[in-house]
């Protein structure tokens, strides 16, 4: 305990040294914390760039490639699925809901989908998190637009604007559909998915921009049947999404759609292709837990070169100890005590920073990255690293602590001021 009380004051007589080796530690152990906590959720977050949803249905391709074109909006496919196959699909017992997209069309650079109101009753993204407006409304109407909250921060749209949209994905587009311009009447809040990046329209306005007869029909019937008239009649559509009232009909269903006769079709589970598709870039995660180790070891190396520096100047002081009465052994225990304290306040402050810094940057990481962070109790693991932070600073203040043990007594005493 004497020790010990000795080391505390011997850290306050200097502090500023102290307090920069503190910092140094106390800053790594919250980019250790901060990354992980990140890196964990990031693939959370990953997997649940669309949730709630059983099976997505596409044109047979490949299921990472069905998975970008019809959710990350990346690349596309070569054909589509029929609208008869479509209603004959989601018309199978056990069906709870189905939102059908048509892609393919953009407005600068940014996707067009689309779709029908199902889509904002039952597309989640995240933890099963529905979609909700910062503006305005659904579309109500054939001519009207709903954009994801990038797009509208990014061009400066506001409600009531009117919006061309062209054909051709991306920036290639091949041509501008002027004769039929949309008018913006919502906005939805961010959701760090690819909705932010996407302009939504009623799936019968696809038909309407490319000249199908049937949706300038119904653009015309408004009174008679709304909701047929933002549906349409399509030849074809991209993909749809489908919810089910329990898991064996997703499984059923699945294998029936890639058994499917009429049509070369193919069923994906979306949870389970995101999961194949992270592994695919596991190199993302292997390369911050380097930046974690090369973080914390630098923070190591830096207390180490401060507390051999120190002891250097600190001779005189470890060799009047000696002269009162300390043994070898004495000094030894009290620079490990010195680095051991150092090492565990840099961890407390490096916690408390790290809290700190996700409470602050949650809803941004939310809103632009898509990450999903979660505040709660260091776990088990966190908690592992810091024990790994705190052996490593104890066994780096060895190395100080061995030289203060063989320094003599004629050595310190022998040091001019």
């Amino acid at each position: 305990m004497i020790i010990a009380k000795l080391a505390y004051k011997s850290l306050l007589n200097r502090r500023a040294s102290v307090l920069l080796t503190l910092f140094t530690i106390a800053i790594s152990v919250m980019l250790l914390l901060s990354i992980e906590r990140v890196r964990i959720d990031a693939k959370s977050s990953f997997s649940n760039t669309i949730s709630g949803t059983d099976l997505i249905v596409g044109a047979r391709t490949g299921d990472i490639q069905l998975l970008l074109s019809s959710v990350f909006r990346i690349g596309h496919t070569n054909n589509g699925v029929s609208w008869k196959s479509y209603e004959y699909i989601t018309s199978q017992r056990g069906v709870n809901w189905s939102i059908p997209i048509s892609l393919g069309d953009s407005h600068k650079g940014q996707a067009v989908l689309g779709t029908t109101l199902d889509y904002f009753s039952h597309y989640r993204f995240a933890k099963k998190q529905n979609l909700t407006f910062n503006k305005g409304r659904p579309f109500a109407a054939i001519n009207e637009v709903v954009l994801g909250s990038e797009v509208a921060n990014k061009l400066g749209y506001k409600l009531n604007d009117s919006i061309v949209i062209s054909h051709g994905m991306g920036n290639t587009s091949f041509h501008h559909h002027d004769d039929n311009p949309f008018k913006v009447v919502g906005v939805l809040n961010p959701t760090g998915t690819p909705v932010d990046k996407t302009l939504h329209i009623p799936l019968a306005a696809i038909d309407l921009i490319h000249g199908g007869k049937a949706s300038l029909v119904h653009e015309h019937e408004h009174e008679h049947d709304e909701h047929n008239n933002l549906v349409g009649h399509p030849k074809q559509i991209t993909a749809f999404l489908m919810g089910f009232n329990s898991p064996l009909y997703t499984l059923q269903i699945r294998r029936n759609i890639n058994q499917y006769k009429p049509e070369a079709l193919l069923g994906i589970m979306p949870t389970v292709t995101l999961k194949e598709l992270w592994e695919m870039l596991a190199i993302v995660e292997k390369i911050l837990l380097l930046f974690s180790a090369v973080v914390v070891l630098i923070s190591l190396l830096g207390m180490l070169t401060t507390l051999l520096a120190n002891l250097s100047q600190r001779r005189r002081e470890l060799a009047i100890l000696r002269s009162v009465g300390a043994r070898p052994w004495h000094l030894f225990t009290l620079i490990s005590i010195e680095s051991l304290l150092t090492t565990l306040l840099g961890c407390l402050v490096g916690s408390a920073l790290y809290y700190l810094a996700i409470f602050s940057a949650g809803g941004y990481l939310q809103s632009h990255a898509g990450i999903s962070v979660n505040i709660t109790m260091l776990s088990y693991y966190e908690l592992g690293l810091i024990g790994v932070i705190m052996a490593a600073g104890f066994i780096i203040g060895l190395i100080p602590a061995t030289r203060a043990y063989f320094y003599s007594l004629s050595d310190g005493m022998s040091i001019k001021a």
